[in-house]
């Protein structure tokens, strides 16, 4: 028996007793049936869905509104009011990419470290005033002084929570409610629309034009959740208030079976730092996922544009409801693609095939002249971005083990993503065909997203393929138990989801 088979027979059979830290965390369910465990599994699972899920939604669907309504507010007058050119007005948006994506790596440490119901609702404060005060600039140094500090206080927040998430849930749990969380992007592109057309109808009110009125008060709204959030956002297994005991100890033993270590203490060395910068898939990872957040923030942030543009003459109201129904149908194949995605353990696979109807729809904006089919195609270009970003950030998570150094890679990754929202932000200048935003964010989906998503399947597959055949099974020579799983998704009995 060589010594991977021995650590895994080990393994085995003290799945009854798990470590944690430098004591036996005991089974509260030893004295069940199988049957009756999995009920109380699957009413553990249901309890972590209705304490976590909607209010982090929530707080998610508010980020991406207060980061994107600027959109809303340039068809309803934004640059017309601040005298600003188009290259000022790309400026403004850039500059929330470039300090989004400095701090967002170093977000996730401070996650840990803070606490979650620290960290989360004290940046969603300062970024709710940030975008309250976006509705008091009066010149394009005040846009540019608000834009910046919106995308400081927001960069710990997706980030932040889908490693949060990945703390709590398994790996085949984890894409689809990464995927009902980020779904709340594209519901903030219909409902950021439906409140922009309602608060447009207050241009005027106490001497206040209508796009400041949608940054005050979106704002505001932000601010009060915020403050709610101090008693609604929960922190990690091992000190969540929500859970009992016996459950505490439910959901760390279902993490470790998972061969997680989320559940567990790890204090913060730069030996994590340096595991994600010598990991190969964080830097592949970085390449699929700039692949389709740079288009996502393109479409986010052009959409009313394009569609005013598009030759139907649209008044702004009726600009800002027709930017409702791509957003409303690429939220729902996000959650599909996320429970698609869990069953089948195909995340490439769905990248490839969910990208490739984006690149059709952006074919079709480069190459027709007709609003209705142009209008089609925004349903194509939706459709193919906002599931491939959640199920991006889930596949990264899946194949990166250990606290920190999940936490260290997904900070990398989605900050060099949102790093080309600068890209977004300065593609869209020959109105109303846009040849060259088009032809750069189809650039970006088929060099990639889509064939970077080609590349990291055939690569992953490759691995598991030696990894069956035991030719990485010297790696595990004379190591203890603890030391195995000190290697995280090095362990040569870890096999990557393709």
């Amino acid at each position: 028996m060589s010594d991977l088979e021995k650590h895994t027979s080990s393994r085995d059979e003290r799945e009854g007793n798990w470590i944690q830290g430098d004591g036996i965390l005991p089974d509260p369910d030893a004295h069940l049936s199988q049957e009756e465990k999995d009920k109380i599994d699957r009413r553990l699972v249901w309890k972590l869905d209705l304490v976590l899920i909607p209010w982090l939604c929530l707080l998610y669907l508010l980020a991406f509104l207060d980061r994107t309504n600027i959109g809303n507010a340039k068809v309803a007058g934004l640059l017309g009011d601040l005298h600003l050119s188009t290259g000022q007005y790309n400026a403004a948006l850039s500059i929330f990419f470039v300090s989004y994506s400095l701090f967002e790596p170093l977000t996730n440490v401070l996650l840990k470290r803070l606490r979650p119901s620290l960290f989360i609702p004290t940046i969603m404060f300062f970024w709710g005033a940030s975008m309250t005060g976006m509705g008091f600039c009066y010149n394009y140094s005040g846009l540019l002084a608000a834009r910046w500090f919106l995308g400081l206080t927001e960069a710990g927040l997706f980030p932040g929570v889908n490693y949060y998430l990945s703390c709590w849930y398994k790996r085949s749990e984890f894409g689809v409610r990464a995927a009902i969380f980020f779904s709340a992007a594209a519901l903030a592109g219909s409902f950021g629309g439906l409140l922009a057309a309602a608060i447009e109808k207050l241009d005027g009110k106490g001497g206040l034009a209508g796009w400041r009125w949608i940054f005050i008060l979106e704002g505001l709204l932000t601010v009060v959740v915020a403050v709610v959030s101090y008693w609604m956002v929960h922190d990690f297994p091992d000190d969540a208030r929500f859970l009992t005991e016996d459950d505490r100890a439910r959901v760390i033993r279902r993490l470790k079976l998972d061969q997680q270590s989320s559940a567990e203490h790890e204090e913060w060395s730069m030996k994590y730092l340096y595991a994600g910068l010598k990991d190969w898939k964080m830097w592949l990872g970085m390449v699929i996922y700039m692949g389709c957040d740079m288009p996502l923030y393109a479409f986010s942030l052009f959409l009313p544009t394009i569609i005013q543009e598009s030759g139907w003459n649209t008044s702004v109201i009726r600009t800002q409801l027709l930017s409702v129904p791509p957003y409303a149908a690429a939220a729902v194949l996000t959650v599909v693609i996320g429970f698609v995605a869990d069953r089948t353990r195909q995340r490439g696979l769905c990248n490839i095939i969910v990208s490739a109807i984006g690149i059709v729809g952006f074919i079709l904006l480069i190459a027709s002249n007709d609003p209705a089919v142009k209008y089609a195609a925004t349903f194509l270009g939706a459709l193919g971005i906002y599931p491939c970003i959640s199920n991006t950030i889930t596949w990264m998570a899946n194949n990166v083990e250990g606290v920190y150094k999940r936490g260290v890679v997904l900070g990398f990754v989605i900050g060099w993503g949102n790093l080309n929202g600068i890209v977004s932000s300065n593609i869209f200048f020959d109105a109303p065909r846009y040849l060259e935003g088009h032809g750069v964010i189809l650039a970006y989906m088929i060099l990639f997203l889509f064939g970077g998503s080609i590349l990291m399947t055939t690569l992953l597959r490759i691995e598991n393929k030696k990894r069956r055949e035991g030719k990485r099974d010297y790696l595990a020579e004379g190591k203890t138990e603890a030391e195995l799983d000190r290697m995280g998704d090095g362990r040569p009995d870890f096999y990557y989801v393709t």
